[in-house]
């Protein structure tokens, strides 16, 4: 659920689980562990509902039986294969292709006879060892400690100039290549579902898996189900760091590239992409890394792997995928292999888990310790600032004419306005600051005792109007008798339509009317002109003296 603490899907039987989702905000593992055990309890007041109901009308299964390999070809696997089995599992970090070498030799020596049943067998009869060597032997198939992680590499930007931040991270043989792109707010994704109408998206995660990455060729065209699901899993390890966008208004998109597969690439990519993020001076909370799980059961014991790879990872029991930063967890995802996984099984990943995610976040930190203080030069500034509700309209103006003026003016790459009267001005150097400059003169609220040189846009008989700024409302009057200290017989004698002069407002009235005087800020400017005090007007004879 959006804004949850700790959103659990988990799906299980008798008293196991065997498919989890988990999105969560930093979470410690002891939560998380005691989520699951509720998960539980409701997965088996569920199944006593089902199995009643099987109990009062269920029918018997059909009785399918498993395709059998002939005697003669289990014979070629008894004399010429059996033997190789172990030394070809357990062989080291080549494991995964030395199996399926021997593979190819098997498939070549069976010829026509049943070939999807002969690889099915084969498969079993190495998922059937890399279990009972873990179990048995205390082996893994590179030979690592079952507490392992394997090398790592990081590295945050020196990629190029042109990016706006990037992160390059190794585990083992998993390589991830993540580009950062930092855009306006009006970049961001418009959501539009039935679970969300109109929302909008300011952080995206996108991942991309070649073909080569995986030592294959093949066609590169749309994005498959595995890539967005993995693409899903890294943006949700990652969303719960992602700054506000009140702190960091822009929307961010993160590309990951897998370069090289044996292991988990979706965690990978959330390291990679954590690199990048810091690189590019977005002010994440707190780094992000993640680790790949597994286990292997034999004869009812358990095994748990830390950064499975190889045949760890495609004849393993599970593939535990945990993210989160040194405060906790922030994503998870569980796939089985197994019928299901027992609840202390899963405590004890969580706790590898944790234990491998700080030895990454060692390495990530000692590359780069905290995001940057500034973003890249090429990515766009944006300004922030926020006009009244109702002013609005004024800024974007009738069929937007006002605020495209303003874009074009400015050369602005993008003016977004939110219902709250909030403004965000996406440019660089000074043309966002042009375009702010702009608005604020345009939703001014003008005081008296303000100066402003203005421009004579009218001349009437009693006086001028003078615009002092760009809104509607930026034009007041200069009465004729706020022109000079003396009197002047026209105002035409004083101004002309298009001139520039210095005013100081006097007054706004009750209506909201601005009142100007030249006169108060410039005495002088009447006599400049070459102005001199005009004769007062007579009204009729003069009254008759009678002193006398």
């Amino acid at each position: 659920r959006t804004g949850a603490e700790l959103d659990v899907l988990s799906c299980g039987k008798d008293g196991t689980i065997n498919m989890i989702e988990v999105g969560a905000n930093q979470v410690d593992e002891e939560t998380v562990a005691s989520a699951f055990g509720l998960s539980v309890e409701e997965h088996n007041k569920l199944l006593a509902w089902q199995k009643k109901i099987i109990a009062e009308i269920g029918k018997p299964k059909r009785d399918a039986q498993k395709p059998e390999l002939s005697a003669a070809l289990k014979e070629l696997w008894e004399n010429e294969f059996k033997s190789k089995i172990k030394d070809t599992v357990f062989c080291g970090v080549a494991g995964k292709d030395a199996i399926h070498h021997l593979q190819e030799q098997w498939m070549a020596k069976i010829g026509e006879e049943n070939p999807g049943i002969a690889r099915r067998f084969f498969e079993d009869r190495v998922d059937e060892e890399i279990h009972r060597g873990a179990v048995e032997d205390n082996k893994r198939a590179d030979n690592r400690r079952f507490d392992e992680v394997r090398p790592l590499f990081a590295k945050a930007g020196g990629v190029s100039t042109m990016l706006h931040g990037s992160g390059i991270f190794y585990r083992g043989g998993t390589h991830v290549f993540t580009a950062l792109t930092l855009g306006g707010p009006g970049d961001s994704q418009i959501i539009d579902s039935i679970e969300e109408l109109d929302a909008k998206k300011r952080f995206m995660h996108h991942y991309n898996f070649p073909p080569y990455s995986s030592g294959e060729t093949g066609r590169m065209g749309g994005v498959n189900r595995r890539a967005t699901g993995h693409g899903a899993l890294a943006e949700k390890a990652i969303q719960p760091v992602i700054p506000d966008a009140v702190a960091f208004p822009y929307t961010i998109r993160l590309v990951s590239e897998c370069f090289a597969s044996n292991g988990s690439t979706s965690m990978g990519s959330a390291c990679a992409s954590t690199l990048a993020l810091m690189d590019g001076g977005v002010p994440i909370k707190a780094p992000v890394a993640g680790i790949a799980m597994g286990v292997m059961s034999h004869d009812g014991e358990h095994k748990v792997m830390t950064d499975i790879q190889g045949p760890e990872d495609e004849f393993g029991g599970m593939d535990f995928k945990v993210a989160g930063t040194r405060a906790g967890v922030t994503a998870i995802q569980l796939d089985i292999k197994l019928d299901g996984i027992p609840l202390a099984v899963l405590v004890e990943a969580l706790a590898g888990a944790k234990k491998a995610r700080l030895e990454i976040l060692d390495v990530i930190e000692k590359e780069i310790a905290a995001p940057r203080a500034t973003i890249s030069p090429r990515a766009p500034e944006i300004l922030t600032m926020k006009v009244k509700p109702d002013q609005i309209g004024l800024v974007i103006g009738g069929g937007g004419k006002t605020i495209n003026g303003i874009k074009d003016v400015s050369e602005v790459d993008d003016i977004t306005i939110e219902d709250d009267g909030s403004i965000f001005i996406t440019g660089k150097g000074e043309s966002a600051k042009m375009a702010r400059s702009m608005i604020e003169a345009l939703v001014k609220e003008y005081k008296a005792g303000e100066i402003y040189e203005g421009e004579v846009t009218r001349l009437m008989d009693f006086g001028a109007f003078v615009r002092v700024g760009p809104g509607k409302d930026a034009e007041g009057l200069v009465h004729v008798s706020e022109v000079a200290p003396f009197r002047i017989n026209k105002i035409a004698d004083a101004l002309a339509v298009g001139e520039k002069v210095r005013v100081i407002i006097k007054e706004i009235d009750e209506k909201g009317r601005i009142n100007l005087s030249i006169k108060t800020v410039d005495p002088d400017f009447a006599t400049r002109k070459g102005l001199t005090a005009a004769p007062a007007p007579s009204y009729g004879s003069p009254k008759p003296d009678r002193s006398r």
